[in-house]
This record gives C-alpha cells, sequence and structure tokens, in this order.
C-alpha cells in the first residue's frame, strides 16, 4: 500500500528533458502544466521544494545556439544565461497562482560542509515557513564536474537536498515511465517494477550497471539517487513529467512510477 497521500515536504526534480523540447527550448505547454499542478499541491499544505535542471538548454536556445556548446567555459558561460532565464521563466509562471519561489545555487563543496549545511538549512526552513517553494540547482558556473562529465548529477543532488531539508518524499520527473525489469526500447515484453524495497544488485544491472543509462532520463543516475535517498529514510518516486495531472493520481495513493522504499541507516553517503 503506497503513502504518498501523506507525504508532506516533498522535493520535486525536474529533468531537462520534461522542461524543454529537443531544441533546448521551453517546452511551455508542459512547463505551465507542471507550475500549475505543483501550484495545486502546494495551495493543499504540502511544502513544495523543487530541483531544477534545464539552465544549459535554455541559455543555448536564448543564444540561438544550434547545439549545446561542448568547451567547459562556454558551458559554464551559457549555464549562467540559462539559470537567468529559467528563474524568469518560474517566477512569472508561478505569480500567476500568486505563489513565490526562491533560487539557491549549491556546489558540492557547499554540501560537504558542515556550516555551510547548515546555513542551507536554516534558509529552506524559512522559505518554507513562508509559503515559500525553494528552486534548486548545482551552480554551473562554479562547478563544472556535472558539464565535463555530463552524468546527470541533479539526479543524486536532489536526493542531498532531501535528505538535508527533512523531505518525507523525493519526486523525480524524468522521460521514463517507471523502472523495467530490463530496457523496454530494446526487449518489448519488459515488465515494469512498480516498488523497490530494497536496491540490489539485480535492480541496479534492470537499470543498466553503473556508469549506464536506462532509457535518455539516465535511470542509473536515479538509482544512485534512491540509495541516497532510502539511506536517509526518505521514499523516492521515479515517474514521466509528460503529463503533469499524474501528480494528482500519484498522491491520492494510485500505482504511478516506482516507488523505491526508505531503508534508513544510520548514516547517509554523499
Amino acid at each position: 500500500m503506497r503513502n504518498i497521500s501523506e507525504k508532506k515536504r516533498v522535493v520535486i526534480k525536474l529533468g531537462t528533458s520534461t522542461l524543454a523540447h529537443a531544441t533546448g527550448k521551453l517546452n511551455i505547454r508542459r512547463m505551465t502544466n507542471l507550475v500549475r499542478v505543483i501550484s495545486d499541491l502546494h495551495n493543499s499544505g504540502r511544502e513544495i521544494i523543487m530541483v531544477s535542471s534545464g539552465a544549459m538548454g535554455l541559455g543555448a536556445g536564448k543564444l540561438g545556439l544550434p547545439e549545446k556548446p561542448r568547451e567547459t567555459k562556454m558551458k559554464q558561460a551559457v549555464a549562467a544565461i540559462g539559470q537567468c532565464e529559467l528563474m524568469h521563466v518560474y517566477d512569472d509562471m508561478f505569480e500567476k497562482y500568486s505563489v513565490t519561489v526562491a533560487q539557491i545555487l549549491l556546489t558540492k563543496t557547499i554540501i560537504n560542509n558542515s556550516s555551510h549545511c547548515e546555513n542551507f538549512k536554516n534558509t529552506i526552513e524559512t522559505l518554507v515557513g513562508m509559503g515559500v517553494i525553494p528552486i534548486v540547482n548545482e551552480n554551473d558556473t562554479i562547478a563544472i564536474d556535472e558539464l565535463e562529465l555530463e552524468i546527470g548529477e541533479n539526479d543524486s543532488l536532489s536526493a542531498l537536498v532531501a535528505s538535508l531539508a527533512g523531505a518525507d518524499l523525493l519526486l523525480i520527473l524524468s522521460d521514463i515511465d517507471c523502472l523495467y525489469d530490463d530496457d523496454p526500447r530494446k526487449n518489448p515484453d519488459a515488465k515494469p517494477i512498480t516498488v523497490v524495497e530494497k536496491i540490489t544488485s539485480n535492480i541496479e544491472n534492470a537499470a543498466g550497471g553503473a556508469g549506464s543509462g536506462l532509457g535518455t532520463g539516465g535511470m542509473s543516475t536515479k538509482i544512485n539517487a534512491a540509495k541516497i535517498a532510502s539511506e536517509a529514510g526518505i521514499d523516492m518516486v521515479i515517474m514521466n513529467g509528460k503529463n503533469p495531472e499524474l501528480l494528482y493520481d500519484l498522491f491520492e495513493n494510485k500505482e504511478i512510477g516506482t516507488i523505491f522504499k526508505a531503508n534508513k541507516t544510520d548514516e547517509v553517503t554523499i
């Protein structure tokens, strides 16, 4: 039995594939629907924290570049432009529903510093207490690991944010419906896995193994995020973000996506 309806503090991670078209430019219809549904969930009393990708794609689109740049310093510059654009869009869209948003940019250096972590927690608590939705992203102009390796680190970042923020649920929206027992692109008989009680080697193999991805969303990084969340005592759900209305079904305990059940340990691996 799922108990998603009981979750109050929710971290929602939005992937680039959910926010943008293949051109890198904003998917206006989908993002408009996402903001509307998230605002409604917020109005229902849930405390929402967002972790958003998409800055580089939007920056490239705003500059009219035919593709994302490959040189690191250009990636940093484009990400800086895109981050401004991304927050402008969020601020404008959420304002229509009288919801205030705030921007927080993180690096792993900040997360690994105990005093900085406390500052982050205090800021989150204050913003959430005021009814504000914090929107978190990695500071790509400073932290270049993700830019150089292109490993979808915002999945892991969202799990760390959920842990530090004391969330009840981590929700990752991507371009995949759920975890399958095999690659559905290659095996039409691949079966969905709706509940993961514990992340085993079989589950990791189903995700394509370390360093690889199942589907364009990159399932292996999501498994890593699930490990972090699970060890922190937080349930995590992976679902497709193409139809934001399904979020209502999820919070009515209907079977949407894959839920990774929490298995709290004494330490969280960061």
